[in-house]
């Protein structure tokens, strides 16, 4: 299913699977993807993070990467993914695994909306929503 995604500022992103279709305006957007589902979220929609430091403590691997997503990030450097239950819980969840930070495949549908205080409101990783603060 299609599906667009924008924020306060105006800008939409239509993700179809795991892929980005369309960036633009929401108004473009909607043009260009008339029968699209639309979700929109308070904030600042952009792409998502990658996580370059330590995954934060929690008491299991999936937990350890679900706080990952939490914080907007979908992809980790592999420096920090230590263990093959942590490798195996980041592909469960499509989070990518990277070598160095700019190695993330950018057309991948990864997107996060912040809020004005920093906190991250919804998590998009390769298409899926996969956290909503709300």
């Amino acid at each position: 299913m299609l599906t667009i995604h924008t924020a306060d500022e105006g800008g939409a992103v239509a993700v179809e699977g795991a892929r980005i279709a369309g960036v633009g305006t929401l108004a473009d957007i909607r043009a260009r993807f008339p029968g699209a589902r639309v979700r929109s979220w308070p904030g600042v929609l952009g792409p998502a993070r990658v996580h370059e430091g330590p995954l934060p403590d929690a008491p299991s691997p999936r937990e350890r990467i679900h706080a990952v997503l939490k914080s907007g990030a979908t992809a980790v450097l592999e420096k920090h993914v230590d263990s093959a239950e942590l490798r195996s819980a980041a592909k469960r969840n499509d989070v990518q695994i990277l070598p160095h930070p700019t190695a993330a495949d950018r057309g991948r549908a990864d997107l996060a909306v912040f809020d004005e205080a920093g906190a991250c409101v919804a998590t998009v990783c390769a298409g899926r929503l996969v956290h909503r603060l709300r």
